[in-house]
């Protein structure tokens, strides 16, 4: 029996003073700057090149007459005013935010 009293005082001490040689992490107590990432561009889009052509009540069967010469099925897909200003708005938010990201 002593020697149980012995042992379990050697292991409850080591439990106590294996925890005093512990080091207090630093990790929120400095300011440390950013590293800057070295990160390579991403390369540049090839986009396709469009041909816009505007049509009007007053100038559609020319504009129609001139694309079936061509051999050119004509297709339409059309915006107003409106909406043609909110795509163009659209797309300037577009490329303020790619200006953003690729100032970081």
């Amino acid at each position: 029996m002593t020697n149980l009293k012995i042992i379990l005082i050697i292991v409850f001490g080591l439990l106590l003073t294996g925890c005093s040689g512990v080091k207090t992490l630093e990790i929120f107590k400095k300011e440390v700057p950013r590293e800057n990432l070295n990160l390579d561009k991403p390369t540049p889009l090839e986009l396709e090149n469009l041909k816009w052509i505007i049509i009007t009540s007053e100038n559609a069967e020319e504009v129609f007459k001139k694309l079936e010469e061509q051999g050119i099925d004509p297709v339409l897909w059309g915006l107003t005013d409106k909406d043609f200003e909110m795509l163009a708005k659209n797309f300037a938010q577009i490329r303020n935010q790619l200006t953003i990201q690729m100032s970081y």
